[in-house]
């Protein structure tokens, strides 16, 4: 794999991919997106910490879930970190799309509640629960 490969982002709608991003002779951020179908609904599985200089991958898998499915599941799970780049990609994509966001740790969930999106949001404890509801 050549060094441009490694370091850029790869965004697909395959039934699953990886996205790491970066770009070459800049600090790549230590994040993952991944995205798949389960029944017919996108999830897309966010790791790493997220804020205006790491969201960029998450931004275009979210958006690209947004528009080719009705409803879109955010594995937040992974999510070590977060901050208003974010919140404001969730919102973004609730607008777009009907938003389950699976599994988010406590300090994302306190986000959710210091912002007043936890009434905005939903949220559900695993994928499985968000997919079906």
């Amino acid at each position: 794999m050549s060094w441009d490969e490694a370091v850029m982002p790869r965004v697909g709608s395959s039934t699953e991919e990886e996205c790491r991003p970066g770009r070459a002779g800049e600090h790549a951020p230590d994040t993952t997106v991944i995205h798949y179908e389960r029944r017919g609904v996108r999830v897309v599985a966010a790791h790493g910490s997220y804020d205006t200089h790491s969201i960029t991958p998450l931004t275009a898998a979210l958006d690209t879930a947004a528009r080719e499915r009705a409803k879109v599941v955010l594995d937040a799970s992974g999510i070590a970190f977060a901050d208003s780049a974010l919140l404001n990609l969730l919102i973004r994509t609730h607008r777009a799309a009907t938003l389950r966001v699976a599994a988010p740790r406590r300090q994302l969930r306190r986000l959710f509640e210091l912002t007043g999106l936890d009434e905005v949001l939903q949220t559900r404890e695993t994928v499985d629960d968000a997919v079906v509801s």
